[in-house]
């Protein structure tokens, strides 16, 4: 009685969403039963949250980075397990930052025992932000550009990045912001499903991408060696296409892609590069869930009548990585990503490969939630994207420091 419980996030309680931190509790009774909380509400009002159950140590205090969680939203010593375990009440949301100039604010709250959350005895907020101090965030409409640049604070040179999300569209700025906190000057290239793009356009043109390079060339603080491209799923087979059709790519990641075309046509200089076969016929929907499966819509990779949808990557002078899950339930990235890797290597190309276990398609900057299942906004179905919570954090985690650690060698 009369002690008060403090809850405190280390080194600072403001940090960028990828920052990993330290949760320390103070002045408990030795041994003390006691139930962690994290909420989080989203920029439509979505509450997210997560739970884990705690001992105190004999010295009345938690340590996240040292104490075993006993139970709850997950188990063990998980330094950012109420993080990466947040969950909401409605099935199949997704967590995504629409807006970057404002943080995300999770709120920790300790309360007493492990069972009804009656008792409140401490409680601190986080601030997640997802722009470095001194970052600028500018919108770009130049020529048909529909884009977000964003530029770390000081003269540079820093190397350059174009940033590429999936065939959801939009103009999905967050892995952008961070990046460019991390010292990378960053793009985030919208190409379908914003403003007057279409959301599903019958072609796609290789100039556009070219535009997107070009523009990125011409600034200031980006140095001239090369410039590096990442895309998610359909942007990741565009981030293939750009390194292997356009000059100037000297890196390219692939994260939960392929190495042929997929889903829609690539227009190029006085050719077409056509989307790889599928039959939407072979979707399935899994139970009384409503979720639908396309992981088998495609015709076989391996099958010759496929091939004119391959990219020709061993003509590209760029380094690659390939990142993907192995429980990936959109589709088989795992195998498409080893089909590719197989080819660049036969032809003596240097490529990186790490796949991952229990990791679903939707590798994201680390910290943020897996989500099994979504609605996919241009299909306007709810898809499977597989994923196993702990196994799919650690990827998240490692993907991250693999994708920056890939373009300062190589950029």
């Amino acid at each position: 009685a009369g002690m008060t419980v403090q809850v405190t996030v280390l080194p600072s309680p403001r940090c960028l969403f990828d920052d990993p931190v330290q949760i320390r509790v103070a002045g408990l009774r030795p041994q003390q039963a006691v139930t962690l909380r994290a909420s989080l509400v989203d920029e439509s009002g979505e509450l997210f949250q997560a739970h884990a159950r705690y001992r105190a140590g004999s010295d009345g205090e938690l340590d996240l980075s040292r104490s075993p969680a006993l139970g709850g939203s997950y188990s063990g010593v998980e330094p950012m397990g109420l993080l990466w375990s947040l969950k909401s009440k409605t099935p199949y949301k997704r967590l995504a930052k629409r807006n970057v100039l404002t943080p995300f604010c999770v709120d920790l709250e300790v309360y007493e025992g492990h069972g009804d959350l009656n008792c409140l005895l401490g409680k601190c907020t986080n601030e997640r932000w997802f722009l470095g101090e001194g970052v600028k965030r500018i919108s770009v409409r130049e020529g048909r550009l529909k884009a977000t640049l964003f530029l770390p604070p000081g003269p540079g040179p820093f190397p350059g990045l174009i940033d590429l999300y999936g065939s959801g569209g939009g103009l999905v700025e967050y892995r952008a912001s961070l990046l460019a906190s991390r010292g990378f000057v960053t793009l985030a290239l919208a190409y379908m499903a914003f403003e007057d793009l279409p959301a599903m356009p019958e072609i796609l043109e290789l100039g556009y991408f070219e535009e997107a390079v070009n523009f990125l060339r011409k600034q200031q603080q980006v140095k001239d060696t090369g410039i590096g491209v990442l895309g998610l799923s359909k942007g990741a087979d565009l981030a293939l296409s750009m390194a292997t059709f356009l000059p100037g790519i000297k890196a390219a990641v692939s994260i939960s892609g392929s190495g042929f075309n997929s889903l829609i046509p690539l227009q190029g200089d006085g050719f077409i590069v056509p989307p790889h076969p599928y039959d939407l016929g072979r979707m399935k929907t899994v139970d009384e869930s409503g979720l639908v499966d396309f992981s088998d819509i495609l015709d076989d990779h391996r099958d010759p009548a496929t091939w004119d949808c391959h990219i020709p990557m061993e003509r590209s002078l760029a380094k690659f990585l390939f990142l993907s899950g192995l429980d990936d339930t959109n589709w088989k990235s795992d195998l498409y990503c080893q089909d590719a890797v197989q080819r660049l290597r036969q032809y003596g190309r240097e490529v990186e490969f790490c796949s991952y276990s229990g990791a679903g398609h939707l590798l994201e900057p680390p910290y943020l939630p897996l989500c099994q299942a979504s609605m996919h906004k241009v299909l306007g179905v709810f898809v499977r994207w597989g994923g196993q919570w702990r196994e799919h954090a650690k990827a998240q985690e490692d993907a991250w420091h693999r994708i920056q650690a890939f373009f300062w060698q190589h950029l």
